[in-house]
């Protein structure tokens, strides 16, 4: 049996902190008395306490100081409302870090669409500008052919050979920096593009499912795409996989969206704090879902595959 003097759990440590700082701030409110608040709450949150935590932390010590014999009937009123004070600034610090959250996600919308705008340039600088160029040279190419003897026609033949698969490489690439079926088609669509791009340069088996039956709006269309593309470039560099799955579900106004892999897997905590090439896509990953409002889980380990999972919040 332990005995009398073992030290209480952090929990119930923290719970008689809380309490005892209360308490003297009811019994004598001032500055000093909300500098504690602040401080306990600041301390609540470095530790990721939740803020259900921290009301119920607050009721509990309410309630035994108005139980106490100190808390007389006609004190009550007081007493709650210099409790509802400390409160106040034991959240402080929780609401300081909302604000902060809230303008780096704000941030961080504005510099996706600024990247997006910026892929969208190049994608069609890729397409229209290099493909006109290259309609010259095989136009030059096609007069040099018509005056040329037999051999050098033939040398002209494979030269144009050439440029069609240059042509079809950029076509293709400028299609994945910035499909233009996403903009007329929507998502699913494009992410079936995607996987015909990523199987036929990989050889990696992608299968898509999806219970999509209408448009999302469109920076969730953007971002999701994004996810599954550095999703699926990252199985096929990183993960020695044969086969990945891409699932798209929604339910109500709750979007999944599930990338899965039968490759060797990997340590997540460690390949995120290395960042390496691998752990920089997947803080892409999370760049992007944090821009939306969604939540992700990567769940993974050595030698048993990847998921990387999605969760969205639709408005109606």
């Amino acid at each position: 049996m332990a005995g009398t003097g073992q030290s209480m759990k952090p929990e119930a440590e923290k719970d008689t902190q809380y309490k005892s700082a209360l308490k003297e701030y009811v019994a004598s409110p001032g500055e000093a008395g909300l500098g504690r608040a602040y401080e306990l709450g600041r301390a609540a949150l470095a530790e990721g306490q939740s803020l259900l935590d921290l009301a119920a932390r607050h009721q509990t010590a309410l309630t035994g100081i108005l139980d106490g014999e100190t808390a007389r009937k006609n004190e009550e009123r007081f007493v709650q409302a210099a409790a509802a004070a400390f409160f106040a600034e034991y959240l402080s610090p929780f609401e300081m870090a909302l604000r902060g959250f809230q303008e780096a996600n704000a941030t961080l919308r504005r510099m996706n669409d600024t990247l997006e705008q910026e892929t969208r340039r190049i994608a069609h600088a890729l397409h229209d500008d290099a493909g006109q160029l290259l309609i010259s040279v095989r136009i030059a190419l096609a007069e040099i052919s018509d005056a040329a003897e037999p051999v050098v026609r033939h040398h002209l033949s494979e030269v144009t050979g050439l440029l069609d698969q240059v042509e079809e490489h950029l076509r293709r690439f400028s299609h994945e920096l910035r499909p233009t079926m996403l903009d007329d088609l929507g998502l699913v669509p494009a992410v079936e593009f995607l996987i015909q791009g990523v199987s036929k340069r990989s050889g990696l088996r992608v299968t898509l499912h999806s219970s999509l039956s209408k448009r999302l709006p469109p920076p969730f269309e953007t971002a999701l795409y994004r996810v599954v593309q550095e999703a699926l470039t990252n199985i096929a560099k990183h993960a020695r996989a044969t086969h990945a799955n891409v699932l798209f579900d929604r339910d109500g106004i709750l979007l999944r969206c599930l990338i899965e892999d039968n490759g060797i897997g990997f340590d997540v905590p460690g390949t995120l704090d290395a960042h390496g090439p691998k752990g920089l896509g997947l803080l892409g990953i999370r760049e992007r879902v944090n821009a939306i409002g969604g939540s992700i889980r990567i769940d993974s380990a050595p030698g048993r595959g990847t998921k990387v999972q999605v969760m969205v919040r639709l408005e109606d």
